[in-house]
């Protein structure tokens, strides 16, 4: 599901406003990416030999998550540990120049700054390389402390990331404790020994949720329900108001106290390989929101929208706010032909996204249509709504119908959120195209049984699954255009419409 332009819109302009003041307290990375053609494979080894023709050296880690607060609109202090090598150097340029206030940092002689270097042959990584800091002593941690103690002073928001890199809830949490913003954050690993601080939302993953639990997850397309049934062992082990379960391309769940359903966000599918840092932006998009008062739900749906801005880049990204808007308000390509359509669901398919089809007439979009919909969107990741063209619509409905043409009707459809696709189909039945794109699952409302539809042979004869879903019979499209006709005293449709 696309993100709400209308709550984007708003986020934007109340952060442009406010301006508040997030402190990034954490683990630190210099991401490095080393970008080339591999033309061959080595002689010595059986490695591609990669022909290098750039490096670019960007924030990553909690410096990562610090740099898109800031892009995002926020006023931002990193508190952490570097070490003064040339890599701690470059780190806290790159941090400076994205106007990052790096004067909490601790630095420390003779250390080791943490780093990855990817070398990129072509379209994927064909080697990481990982640089890894050593433990901090006490008196670094006792500094740690007392910088993040100055940073946190006037603070909106704090956010922790804690990769296993340094910073530990030991040196953290009792600052946080006694200097506590209103709004506390938390991006970690192992989230349990953050549970005393009582976070306002972390952002755990599938494999970290899992591994908080001591349980494995369902790894097919009912992860997301797997996530809400777990919901009070995971606010309970985080010790969390809420907790958001990122999924990847399955978008996230959110978890909240008092409330027995999860809110999910549906992530906009990429394919791009050499992406990195989407959790960074997550983390960075969902604290900036908190800090302006946005509810959880409003923060994670933010959060959902500058995550699938960075996921369609290269390397590690950041998305700042014009971005943002552009992607949310960019007209979306909704109405296809059949060609498309199956091309769309073909890589839908190959990206493991589960593909729901529904078709009707739709002349007159009333609430019983909407509410269907969203129902029917919620059964996967891709909805695809097939619309009867005006001709089959006057075989169907007689030649007074349809009251608006098909290029509407399409428009109308296409402007619903819920909806993905649309494509328009000449035959009485959708078969035919049902037989090309193969839906996973196949939709109508509860006025129909299975055993009625023509459709259900086709549909479960190559493994699909055939739905019913809530029908709203008091707001069927006839009594919509009698309601009309009669109110406007049986003018013509010109005139009704």
């Amino acid at each position: 599901m696309t993100a709400d332009v209308r709550l984007v819109r708003d986020l934007v302009g109340r952060i442009d406003d406010r301006e508040p003041l997030v402190v990034v307290i954490g683990d630190c990375i210099l991401d490095r990416w080393t970008i080339g053609e591999a033309e061959r494979v080595s002689r010595e080894a059986p490695a591609p030999v990669v022909r290098v023709t750039e490096t670019i050296a960007v924030p990553g880690g909690a410096a990562n998550t610090a740099v898109n607060a800031r892009t995002l609109g926020a006023r931002v202090r990193m508190a952490g540990i570097v070490g003064d090598d040339e890599t701690g150097t470059v780190l806290l340029e790159r941090l400076g120049a994205a106007g990052v206030d790096t004067s909490f940092m601790v630095r420390i002689p003779g250390a080791t700054t943490t780093s990855k270097s990817r070398i990129v042959g072509g379209d994927r990584v064909v080697v990481r390389v990982d640089e890894l800091a050593g433990t901090p002593t006490d008196g670094h941690t006792d500094q740690l402390a007392a910088a993040i103690a100055r940073a946190v002073h006037g603070a909106d928001a704090a956010v922790v990331c804690d990769y296993g890199l340094g910073v530990t809830p030991e040196s953290v949490l009792p600052v946080l404790e006694a200097h506590r913003p209103d709004v506390v954050v938390v991006d970690a690993h192992d989230l349990r020994g953050w549970h005393d601080l009582r976070p306002d939302l972390v952002t755990p993953n599938a494999s970290e949720t899992a591994a908080l639990l001591g349980r494995t997850l369902d790894q097919g397309t009912d992860r997301a329900a797997t996530v809400v049934e777990v919901r009070e062992q995971v606010l309970r082990a985080t010790g969390a108001e809420a907790a958001v379960v990122t999924l990847d391309r399955d978008g996230t769940v959110l978890l909240e106290r008092g409330e027995d359903q999860g809110f999910r966000t549906r992530a906009t599918p990429a394919s791009e390989q050499q992406a990195s840092g989407a959790g960074d932006t997550f983390c960075a998009a969902a604290s900036v929101a908190l800090a302006v008062g946005a509810s959880a739900r409003d923060a994670v749906t933010f959060a959902q929208a500058a995550a699938d801005v960075v996921v369609r880049e290269a390397g590690t990204s950041t998305c700042d706010a014009d971005a943002l808007l552009r992607s949310v308000e960019a007209p979306a390509e909704t109405v296809v032909d059949h060609d498309d359509l199956a091309a769309a669901v073909e890589q839908a398919h190959r990206d493991g996204r589960r593909v729901v089809f529904t078709n009707g007439c739709f002349d007159v979009v009333h609430r019983g249509h909407t509410s269907y919909l969203r129902q029917a969107s919620e059964l996967g990741d891709l909805l695809v709504v097939a619309l009867n063209d005006d001709d089959s619509v006057r075989r169907l409905k007689g030649p007074e119908r349809p009251i608006n043409t098909a290029e509407d009707r399409a428009g109308v459809l296409a402007a619903l959120a819920c909806v993905d696709l649309v494509t328009v189909f000449a035959t009485d039945t959708p078969i035919p195209l049902i037989e090309r794109v193969r839906p996973d699952v196949y939709v109508k409302g509860g006025d129909y049984s299975p055993e009625m539809l023509r459709e259900t042979e086709v549909v479960r004869g190559y493994g699909g699954e055939v739905v019913m879903v809530d029908y709203v019979p008091e707001h069927s499209t006839s009594a919509v255009v009698r309601r009309i006709r009669e109110t406007s005293g049986g003018t013509s449709e010109g005139g009704a419409a």
